[in-house]
């Protein structure tokens, strides 16, 4: 898949899934042509890396749309992942990782989003449910993904500047 920028006078469905599609391929142009190394670099102040937005966002994309929207059974690695032991277990397992895997890790976790929402009304409430109780529209768990994903977005610009000096959208 290939950025391209939203269509400004579509449906409101058509809007969303634009929005949040642009967010994703521009994460995927943050980390390309890095290796390991450049994945896995630092800010001084930080310990956040592209590597670790990879597999991140790669978690968010199945965990809100497969476990939290329509209450399916986690998949993997996110299963398996000891989260009681370490909150932050893909941040900090995402050095393990090849710079491709993590990558086709985050388009294959975009894709079953994608997939997995296809015929899903905007208004559709989901099967899990927050603290209080309250559960949450397509519209808000989209809305919600493309704020998370639009937010690392710029991590991942400063942390691209800082490896090889590549800056832009």
């Amino acid at each position: 898949m290939s950025r391209h920028d939203p269509q400004p006078a579509v449906d409101e469905r058509t809007t969303l899934q634009q929005f949040l599609d642009y967010q994703r391929e521009t994460l995927l142009i943050k980390t390309e042509g890095l290796d390991r190394q450049q994945l896995n670099q630092q800010l001084p102040t930080s310990d956040l890396t592209l590597a670790g937005l990879l597999k991140h966002l790669a978690h968010v994309e199945d965990d809100w749309f497969h476990v939290k929207f329509l209450g399916r059974a986690e998949l993997e690695p996110w299963a398996s992942a000891p989260w009681d032991e370490d909150r932050d277990w893909e941040f900090h397992t995402a050095s393990d990782d090849e710079p491709d895997t993590l990558r086709v890790l985050y388009r294959y976790a975009c894709d079953r989003s994608r997939q997995a929402v296809d015929d899903v009304e905007l208004d559709t409430l989901s099967a899990g449910r927050d603290r209080d109780g309250h559960q949450w529209s397509l519209r808000w768990v989209m809305t919600h993904l493309v704020e998370e994903t639009a937010r690392h977005n710029g991590h991942a610009d400063l942390l691209r500047e800082a490896i090889d000096g590549t800056t832009g959208e």
